[in-house]
């Protein structure tokens, strides 16, 4: 086969996935436009955009390859997934796209060997979702005055689901109103989300433990295939 045929092939095979040579395809975070730039990445990854579940998996990058470092099982938002830049608030959809992942927080102490920043929940923390208020898409503790409580997460009385979290920087350096506040990678209750990213408690304490700030770790959020492949981020 000439040179330039045996180049396309190559090409062909590692746009469908698979490697040259028949090997198997390289992993998931090696076919992505971009990971972020660190050395640490979760992936959460839904079927196709009206899909309510999936997986959640973490890897790291080791010299030139990425290695998984766990997965579990995965909930979106009740509505599906949607492109971030397109997402309104109150659509119970979960923004697709790549993100930073700034702080965490939960009800319950950080785990052993947490090296992130860790905000613990109390009686006054809310996460203002008021898109009259200065506050927007920010932990608010107090509550702040232009910020109404009907628009607000009260965090405690979330329970479970919020033992544990981390802060997905969706519409957060620069918050647009309207399109949506207060997304997090969260403990998985028992049934999809109003647009958050939910796993199992122990997945969510293994990550903490396993996330490292000075990585840089980001989450890309997306489905198997189609406008809003994983991929594409």
């Amino acid at each position: 086969m000439r040179p330039g045929v045996v180049a396309l092939a190559s090409a062909a095979l590692l746009v469908l996935g698979a490697a040259p040579g028949g090997g198997p395809p390289p992993e998931l975070p090696a076919r992505m436009a971009d990971t972020g730039g660190g050395t640490q990445l979760i992936t959460a990854v839904a079927p196709a955009t009206g899909s309510t579940s999936g997986t959640v998996t973490w890897w790291d990058r080791a010299g030139a390859k990425w290695v998984k470092a766990g997965s579990a099982p995965a909930r979106f938002g009740a509505k599906g997934l949607v492109e971030g830049a397109r997402r309104k608030q109150g659509t119970n959809t979960t923004p697709t796209g790549l993100y930073g992942l700034p702080y965490a927080f939960g009800i319950e102490a950080a785990p052993r060997g947490t090296a992130y920043a860790y905000r613990r929940v109390h009686r006054d923390s809310w996460w203002c979702q008021d898109n009259d208020s200065r506050a927007y898409n920010r932990w608010a503790e107090p509550l702040a005055r232009d910020c109404r409580a009907a628009e607000s997460e009260h965090l405690i009385s979330y329970g479970a689901l919020y033992a544990y979290a981390l802060v997905i920087g969706f519409n957060y350096e620069r918050p647009v109103k309207g399109r949506g506040a207060g997304i997090f990678l969260h403990v998985k209750g028992h049934g999809a989300t109003a647009g958050c990213v939910s796993v199992p408690e122990e997945a969510m304490k293994r990550i903490l433990r396993w996330a490292d700030p000075r990585r840089e770790p980001h989450i890309a959020i997306g489905t198997a295939s189609g406008p809003t492949a994983i991929t594409r981020y």
